[in-house]
């Protein structure tokens, strides 16, 4: 009882704290915004319009510069993001590198302040992770808290982000958890409870946007808002995979790593000097694209082709940022676009705010994997029962056709690219981050191909196992034996024969590298007390055995260990 109220305390404080970052974050990028003119308000205010063209164009040039030197002291050469999150989290590998955090933190900070066309949402879950992660391992808690931790960081940034404590707690178990615990979730909601008091009461910081009272949409126009779904399913897919692809075209450019955001920002520079909405996070753009009358329908369908492309081009180049608020941005212009095109024809005149908030949330769903969680995004901002409801009907065609067509979010696809797939559940993402080296024995027979048959059959029948494995001087593997197999050889009058003349039965063997998933394929194909494990990178080195009932026995304790965790009792 006392651990679990520790543990409820220990997700207010990092609550708090990731807070506080947070809101330290998004107002140095408001600032850097305005100082460096990349702000609609910088850029109104600046007296000197002539000099404008200039800083368009420099301005994300020098941000990318800093951007890739910043990502030279990274490990991968890259920032992490949501996506690391989740990989530690699912595969419980272990705690979150706090260099890497606050280097990818920089690289975001440099990159929005510099007008990159990214989002601030997937630095600032990566920072909670990462805060969550440092109070678990100052506190050297085991990694199943170490998990709740970093829920807990996650549910803070994205209550004082988006002043949505619930759907911070739904967001930290929809993604990053990926279940539902009683025992995490009373950490994550004092998390997000602190989070949401400190943005709404202490600091103040204003609502990504906001909706006035509105008509109530007639009952045929949710038959437009489920279409509005299905097509935001596809732009949806078109914006994950542009920028998939500019990252696999910037792979094979000859250009140094450290230089491609530079030149990324130079692209983006020259299209803002034509269509400047495309600049920074796009707050201004979204809230614009909420009102009726501000953009025309050919403008909306160029900022938002125009914003597709300076994502994919600033992400896939390298840029550090997230994909979220782009998402909410392009998810609002294809709405307000749709909603734009039925006033045109007269079908509706006085709902069209309904029709911009379906085309956001059908785009950023699929993009995040998390439908519930920008439902009661929606809801936690607007307070609007009937605009939900619209919501909901885009997102029930939007999500599953996306997950059909392109997968469960963009978090998915780039950790699949990666090696780590998750489509087939936690479980299996475990079991395949869990090395065989683990389970590996020296208690074996092993024999020299020089013996010979009879004199393994002694020493084998001795040893209380029933296999062997055939070794040489220098300890490289040659084969295995099995007792049944000997003594067939000796009834057949072959006892006086040498091993290493003997034929032998086809086994397979694994590496110290080979995951308990792979084995346990392995064992679907064997049968035997043991599997010999070879070095194939060192001339095939004889390092030991594993016997199937370790790997069996691995197999249920990370089982019975995920189970504990999920129903609340880890």
């Amino acid at each position: 009882m006392l651990r679990f109220v520790g543990l409820v305390v220990l997700g207010g404080i990092i609550g708090g704290v990731a807070a506080l970052a947070a809101a330290g974050f998004v107002g140095l990028v408001l600032w850097l915004n305005d100082v460096l003119l990349m702000s609609p308000r910088g850029r109104m205010m600046f007296a000197h319009p002539e000099w404008l063209v200039v800083t368009t164009i420099l301005v994300p040039v020098v941000g990318g510069l800093v951007v890739g030197q910043l990502h030279r002291a990274i490990p991968e050469r890259r920032p992490h993001g949501p996506a690391d999150a989740i990989a530690a989290v699912q595969t419980r590998r272990g705690r979150l590198p706090f260099r890497a955090g606050v280097l990818s933190m920089l690289s975001a900070l440099a990159s929005l302040g510099s007008g990159a066309s990214v989002g601030q949402y997937g630095p600032l879950v990566h920072m909670g992770a990462s805060l969550g992660s440092l109070g678990a391992k100052v506190l050297r808690l085991g990694r199943s808290d170490d998990n709740v931790a970093i829920a807990c960081g996650v549910a803070a940034v994205i209550a004082t982000a988006f002043h949505a404590p619930l759907a911070g707690i739904v967001f930290a178990h929809e993604v990053i958890l990926r279940h539902y615990a009683l025992r995490a979730f009373s950490p994550v909601a004092a998390a997000a409870i602190v989070g949401y008091v400190i943005a709404n009461d202490v600091l103040a910081q204003g609502a990504l946007f906001h909706v006035n009272d509105t008509a109530v949409p007639q009952a045929w126009e949710f038959g437009l808002f489920i279409i509005i779904g299905g097509f935001g399913a596809l732009v949806s897919g078109a914006y994950m995979h542009a920028i998939l692809a500019v990252g696999r075209w910037a792979g094979r450019l000859p250009l140094i790593p450290s230089l491609r955001p530079a030149v990324a920002g130079s692209m983006l520079g020259l299209m803002a000097l034509w269509v400047p909405d495309i600049l920074g996070m796009g707050k201004e753009t979204l809230r614009f694209a909420t009102i009726e009358g501000a953009f025309g329908s050919v403008e909306l369908a160029i900022v938002l082709l125009l914003k597709i492309a300076a994502t994919a081009l600033c992400l896939g180049m390298g840029f550090g940022g997230g994909v979220f608020s782009p998402a909410l941005v392009i998810g609002t212009l294809f709405g307000a676009l749709c909603g734009t095109l039925v006033n045109a024809v007269g079908l509706a005149t006085d709902t069209y705010v309904f029709y911009a908030v379906c085309g956001m949330v059908a785009v950023t769903a699929p993009v995040i994997g998390a439908p519930l969680t920008t439902l009661l995004i929606v809801f936690e901002l607007t307070g609007n029962y009937v605009l939900t409801t619209a919501a909901l009907a885009s997102v029930t065609l939007a999500s599953p056709i996306a997950a059909q067509l392109f997968g469960r979010s963009l978090f998915d696809i780039q950790l699949a690219e990666r090696g780590l797939d998750l489509s087939a559940g936690r479980s299996q993402a475990v079991l395949k981050g869990a090395r065989l080296k683990q389970l590996l024995s020296h208690d074996c027979v092993t024999l020299h191909p020089e013996q010979c048959v009879n004199d393994a059959i002694s020493l084998l029948s001795n040893s209380g196992h029933t296999e062997a494995h055939l070794v040489d001087d220098g300890q490289h593997y040659q084969g295995s034996l099995t007792l049944v197999h000997l003594e067939a050889m000796r009834g057949r009058g072959w006892g006086d024969r040498l091993l290493r003349d003997c034929p032998r039965e086809p086994r397979p063997v694994l590496g110290p590298e080979t995951s308990v998933w792979t084995a346990m394929q392995y064992l679907q194909e064997v049968t035997g007390e043991a599997i010999a494990v070879v070095d194939d990178s060192n001339d095939d080195a004889f390092l030991g055995v594993v016997y199937e009932t370790s790997i069996a026995r691995a197999y249920l304790n990370y089982s019975a260990e995920l189970r504990r965790e999920e129903h609340g009792v880890g």
